[in-house]
């Protein structure tokens, strides 16, 4: 009974045990409702196909995406330039054509040599694998004479493979480099787009973020303007410390692994500079190939390869990554792991190069949140409040 009968006042403790009942009782539904919803927008999604229709709705204004990214990266030299009493528009096309001039005699430059070296390599794969084939039979042989079994049967069916891994190779992988060709003159249209935007943006970039603000209620804009300033600074470190850390690796790799004596370098360099970008597991994915050829070249190849993937990673994971990118991200690595799980899930290695800038912004965007919401005190606090009761 809530009421005492002799004088008729509520009896309070029964009515908090009530209360703290009926508060677990509705968390516990709320945490099945928040169940149901994500089984639910997961059953969606697959049915209705809403990833399929997300990638094609991204492909087609993909322009604006490329835009947006041209005139983003390219603001603060232009920027600066009308600082300098330049008007935008001269420092606008005057910065756009230094880094269009840039992007040709890198093609002009690196391509020709990327071409050389990829014929190289195709044409190397018999060798190498004929290496292998020597190898493996000279293992074998001295596993068959010491375990008296026979294993000439195990020979034949490795032997079979190695072939039709290697006719794999030399058929499809020009037919890839052709595939890859074609997608690139596809997007061709794209890309001319993609510039054209570019260049529209960067002249008046500034009244990008007003026109925002236009569709945001006036209470908001300050707000607004502080987490996109948040957003800015992060991204931009990340990317500009992402990029200067690609090429650094590219350099060096390539010089070391052309010190190795392994067959096409700039080629693996270029691969392990692409893949460092994915945190945690990216150098390995970009290692492990060249590691592989070097040692089907010779011993002591493979080892120098080896010495050269670990020394270049060594100096940018100790000493690159901490001068160049400090804590841009700030993320737990669990966090990065997860996130590079379900982004490759998803996305493919795409979605493993955008997990980490991705997840860095949704937490940018959270905290920014809870600093106004209080989200994390108010846990904190009923938490505590649990453990004294």
């Amino acid at each position: 009974m809530l009421f005492n009968n002799k004088n008729e006042k509520i009896d309070t403790a029964r009515l908090n045990e009530i209360l703290k009942v009926a508060h677990h009782v509705l968390k516990a539904i709320f945490v099945l409702v928040v169940i149901s919803l994500i089984v639910l927008g997961t059953y969606l999604i697959n049915s209705w196909k809403i990833l399929s229709f997300v990638k094609m709705l991204l492909i087609v204004i993909s322009p604006i995406f490329i835009g947006l990214a041209i005139a983003w990266l390219l603001d603060p030299l232009v920027t600066w330039l009308h600082e300098k009493k330049i008007n935008r528009i001269v420092a606008s096309a005057v910065i756009y054509l230094i880094f269009i001039g840039i992007i040709y005699i890198l093609i002009r430059l690196i391509v020709p040599i990327f071409i050389d070296q990829i014929n190289d390599f195709i044409a190397s794969i018999p060798d190498i694998l004929n290496y292998v084939k020597t190898f493996i039979s000279n293992c074998l042989d001295s596993i068959s004479k010491k375990s008296m079994y026979d294993l000439s049967a195990v020979k034949r069916q490795i032997f079979q493979t190695i072939e039709s891994v290697g006719i794999n190779l030399t058929t499809n992988l020009p037919l890839t480099l052709v595939n890859i060709g074609k997608t690139i003159l596809n997007g061709g249209v794209t890309l001319v787009l993609g510039f054209l935007l570019g260049f529209y943006l960067l002249i008046d970039f500034r009244n990008v973020g007003g026109h925002l603000l236009d569709i945001i209620p006036k209470r908001w804009h300050t707000d607004f303007k502080e987490l996109i300033s948040k957003l800015n600074r992060s991204l931009r470190s990340f990317v500009q410390g992402t990029l200067l850390i690609m090429l650094l690796v590219f350099v060096a790799q390539s010089i070391g692994l052309t010190l190795a004596g392994l067959k096409s370098p700039m080629l693996f360099g270029a691969f392990c500079a692409v893949t460092n970008v994915i945190p945690y597991l990216g150098p390995y994915i970009g290692g492990i190939p060249a590691v592989i050829i070097g040692f089907s070249i010779s011993p002591l190849t493979g080892i120098f390869t080896l010495c050269s993937i670990v020394i270049v990673q060594v100096i940018e994971s100790y000493f690159l990554q901490p001068i160049v990118m400090g804590k841009a991200m700030k993320l737990h690595p669990v966090t990065i792991l997860v996130g590079l799980l379900i982004f490759q899930h998803f996305f493919g290695i795409l979605g493993m190069i955008l997990a980490t800038p991705v997840i860095a912004s949704a937490k940018i965007i959270f905290s920014f949140i809870d600093s106004k919401l209080h989200f994390k005190s108010m846990i904190q606090k009923e938490m505590s409040e649990e453990k004294t009761s």
